[in-house]
């Protein structure tokens, strides 16, 4: 029989159902099986005694950029933007990241196990982002929850400054609305040329990006729309309704501007980063007020550090202001778990502490909004990954898992 591991008498915190404490977490082939306050422990179990412990499903980091822009190592490092063109549907995150980056070591810290990794906002249209666990592969691919997660596109300062520094179109905000139409547009003909040629049985030339475009278009990807100014969430509201693709707010600095708007639609926010100063026009409205306002108003929300623009592992301190400011602990926990798991289509997998999903667990010291609790025990797949132990976090590093 495989392996069992049996977290006990621990203060359980699923965040998609409620709380309880006494409880207990079974956990086997990588699977949560069971949690409770009444679980029969089989005798040959793995025991964990989380008496005065809080237990919680791994966080998930929406919107992030480890292991692509690679902590001190300058430009070398620095694989976030394809900026030779302003139309790179066909990049790919997956093919850049470096699973040694130090920032999946701090991920670990933070509580955090899943983290999509995305391309960065220097283009228009800027590639495909990637959903993965913090640690525990020989290689990327292992650690891969899916590569069919979504776009990353940008409206606003940055890909206007990048090709008008140029001197190239976009150099706008009217070219990069236009880019992102003609390159919808065009996969609009591409798609229904390809669905006539298979059809007919005839051959048919295949276009990288025009194929990422149409997997949009058909709604198997997400558009992860980097957006700072309400003007520019009004513009990705409109190029969404032209082409149905399904929307994903990312940033949405002004978005309590359009709060209402955002909440009548169903389109959900992942806000941040929170711990930055105004540095640009852009963030001239960015407050935590802000991120208050649209959970107020019924938009489902996420939080992202948006790493390395703050580290990743002060994901859920981010939270613990936000709180500070007003946001309700249940809306904060859910906007590190189970909204993200939701808004990109992972929650068959993780975001919350249930049967059947990975046993991607954290046993927290306490209240990990309370900024003195710090993550003791992390399990990816069930699996032992970090630990806090003689004053320092030990991650389990590859030597040790695979020799």
């Amino acid at each position: 029989m495989t392996p069992v591991t049996a977290i006990i008498n621990a203060h359980v915190v699923p965040v998609a159902s409620a709380a309880f404490d006494g409880g207990t977490v079974l956990l086997q082939n990588g699977r949560i099986v069971e949690l409770g306050t009444d679980v029969t422990i089989p005798a040959d179990a793995t025991v964990i005694d989380a008496a005065g412990k809080w237990v919680l499903p791994g966080f998930i980091e929406s919107h992030g950029h480890v292991g692509i822009h690679e902590e001190a190592n300058g430009w070398a490092g620095d694989d976030t933007n394809e900026m030779t063109g302003p139309n790179m549907a066909a990049v790919r995150a997956l093919d850049a990241i470096d699973i040694d980056d130090e920032g999946f070591r701090d991920a670990l810290a933070g509580g955090i196990t899943t983290i999509v990794v995305k391309p960065g906002s220097g283009n228009p249209i800027g590639g495909q982002s990637v959903a993965i666990k913090s640690w525990g592969g020989r290689t990327i691919d292992e650690q891969v929850i899916s590569d069919a997660v979504s776009v990353k596109s940008a409206l606003g300062e940055n890909p206007k400054r990048v090709y008008g520094d140029k001197k190239q179109t976009p150099s706008t905000r009217l070219g990069v609305s236009l880019v992102i139409r003609e390159a919808f547009i065009a996969a609009q003909d591409y798609a229904a040329a390809r669905d006539a040629a298979a059809e007919k049985g005839e051959p048919f030339t295949r276009d990288l990006g025009k194929e990422t475009l149409a997997r949009v278009l058909a709604g198997e990807l997400a558009w992860d729309q980097h957006v700072h100014r309400h003007d520019d969430i009004a513009t990705a509201i409109r190029l969404a309704d032209e082409f149905g693709y399904r929307l994903v707010i990312n940033h949405g600095t002004e978005g309590h501007k359009l709060a209402d708007v955002l909440a009548e639609r169903g389109i959900p926010v992942i806000y941040g980063p929170l711990f930055t100063a105004r540095s640009k026009v852009e963030l001239r409205d960015r407050a935590f007020s802000n991120l208050v306002a649209l959970a107020a108003a019924g938009v489902q929300v996420a939080i992202t550090t948006d790493h390395p623009v703050v580290p990743v592992n002060f994901l859920v301190h981010q939270a613990s202001l936000a709180v500070k400011e007003g946001l309700p602990v249940q809306t904060a926990l859910e906007a590190l778990t189970v909204n993200p798991a939701l808004i990109l289509r992972l929650h068959e997998r993780v975001g919350s502490l249930a049967p059947g999903l990975d046993a991607d667990v954290v046993i927290w010291s306490g209240d990990p909004l309370d900024v003195n609790s710090r993550a003791e025990l992390v399990l990816i797949g069930g699996v032992e990954v970090y630990r806090w132990s003689d004053g320092r976090g030990q991650v389990t590093e590859r030597a040790s898992r695979f020799s």
